[in-house]
């Protein structure tokens, strides 16, 4: 798990009531998150990883491991 993954598996438990491991390949669809944890999340990611995102950035993201090449590109 690289250190990106890691501080969103963080993310993921403290702030997302999940009842099981995040699945890093796994479509945001798929995940059960409502909408609006769903912004709240990418609010705090913005926040853990310096980022400029707004809501729209995050509907090109299918996937954690999409956000993660995001994140790992340098993007922002």
């Amino acid at each position: 798990m690289s250190s990106t993954e890691a501080r969103l598996s963080t993310l993921i438990r403290e702030n997302l009531d999940l009842d099981h491991e995040p699945d890093f390949d796994r479509e945001f669809s798929e995940v059960g998150v409502s909408s609006v944890d769903a912004v709240a999340f990418y609010k705090l990611v913005n926040e853990e990883f310096q980022l400029n995102m707004v809501a729209e950035d995050c509907l090109q993201f299918r996937t954690l491991r999409d956000l993660v090449a995001h994140i790992d590109s340098g993007a922002g």
